[in-house]
């Protein structure tokens, strides 16, 4: 069965108090969604950001029977032998309970640039870093000189216990590539249920090439409008999406749906059809509160 869960607003979920996030936790898990999502910038568009380490440790130690996804993290910004420790910690603190998304990032170059990367280059410093991270999770001694990287006898230890699979965030060939040679998994965004099939179609293809086993996680994150007025919902999500991308919602509508639950669900069920098993709700609705209680109708009606 495909399992969703939700994305909050990081606001709400972090900057709130920790009344207000235990309560919003307590009700995904009663509310049965599947997981919590996190996302992660160092600082996008004029300096926003939240670390999703920080975020997926404050959510896994907040609700025991929360999983959480991280979707997507800029791993290509970050060192990593810095990267492996903390992934092992949260493994020793929540073994079996975290997913990790990597994405190339760059839709703001700025970000990229600022935190020492060459926008030019991230792609071949965040394969380079998957590649790193993997072998130091599994605890062996990794000695390494690369394009970006050079490690000397360097070791993770304690090693995860259940190990953390890792989701290729993006799109196109280069996500392909990555999900193939790097991935247990592939996490789309913005793309449309032809898209996903046909990507994930192509994600087993290249990896049987390369004699990989073949990715068993295959996921999507989807914006919707949830409320149930069909036009209030697009007007919410509308505005949302003007005020985050500077696009007309029209750009968006045919990735992003809105209306009610069960036009949502409908909507969803072409990606359950194309081999989504992992879907991520992020609501826009009347209320915080409003979206998780929407989001989880729309899974009842999924679940059949």
């Amino acid at each position: 069965m495909t399992k969703v869960g939700i994305s909050f607003p990081h606001d709400a979920l972090m900057a709130s108090g920790p009344d207000q996030r235990r309560r919003l936790l307590h009700h995904t898990t009663r509310a049965g969604l599947d997981h919590v999502t996190v996302g992660d910038h160092i600082s996008f568009h004029g300096g926003t950001g939240f670390d999703g380490i920080v975020s997926a440790s404050s959510v896994l130690a907040t609700q025991d029977d929360v999983s959480v996804l991280i979707g997507v993290y800029l791993l290509g910004l970050r060192h990593p032998m810095v990267a492996a420790r903390q992934l092992a910690t949260l493994a020793e603190m929540a073994p079996g309970r975290l997913v990790l998304g990597v994405g190339v990032g760059g839709e703001d170059r700025s970000e990229i640039s600022n935190s020492g990367v060459d926008p030019a280059t991230r792609g071949r410093q965040l394969d380079e870093a998957l590649g790193l991270v993997r072998r130091l999770l599994t605890g062996d001694e990794v000695t390494h000189a690369g394009e970006f990287f050079s490690l000397d006898a360097a070791r993770i230890l304690p090693s995860p216990a259940e190990p953390i699979p890792f989701v290729i965030g993006g799109k196109g060939q280069a996500a392909v590539r990555r999900a193939a040679a790097h991935g247990d998994g592939w996490l789309g965004i913005f793309c449309s249920a032809r898209r996903f099939a046909q990507t994930r179609g192509e994600i087993l293809e290249a990896t049987r090439a390369l004699g990989r086993p073949e990715p068993t996680w295959f996921g999507v994150n989807v914006w919707c409008g949830l409320d149930s007025n069909g036009e209030t919902a697009r007007g919410l999500i509308g505005e949302r999406m003007e005020a985050l991308y500077k696009l007309p919602y029209e750009k968006f509508q045919h990735v992003a749906p809105a209306g009610t639950p069960e036009h949502v669900a409908e909507w969803l069920t072409a990606f359950v059809d194309g081999g989504a098993e992992h879907i991520t709700l992020i609501p826009v609705a009347a209320s915080v509160e409003a979206g998780l209680e929407h989001a989880a109708k729309v899974r009842e009606l999924l679940a059949g």
